[in-house]
């Protein structure tokens, strides 16, 4: 069954473009869109797995400070604003 989706001027144009882009109709753009957007709960599965993944593999000792400079380091990356280095900045002794 189809349906209509009401949505401002703006975004129906954007999706068009987007649609455009990519060879197929804004139906088929929209439905790519919900196939592969991950809920919220798919997202901390996926977390969880991969936290699992790394403790067993990579860095058995990560500690839960680690694991969350990673993921602020993550969150800088994807902001644009890429750290200098990985390591945890250390105090300037004078």
């Amino acid at each position: 069954m189809d349906t209509t989706i009401k949505v401002a001027a703006e975004v129906r144009d954007r999706l068009a473009v987007l649609a455009q882009e990519r060879g197929v109709s804004m139906r088929d753009l929209l439905a790519e869109f919900a196939r592969t957007t991950p809920t919220r709960e798919e997202l901390r599965e996926r977390a969880t797995r991969a936290e699992a993944y790394i403790r067993a593999r990579i860095a058995p000792d990560l500690s839960d400070e680690g694991l969350a400079r990673g993921e602020s380091v993550w969150s800088a990356i994807e902001a644009g604003e890429a750290p200098e280095c990985l390591a945890e900045p250390r105090p300037r002794v004078a």
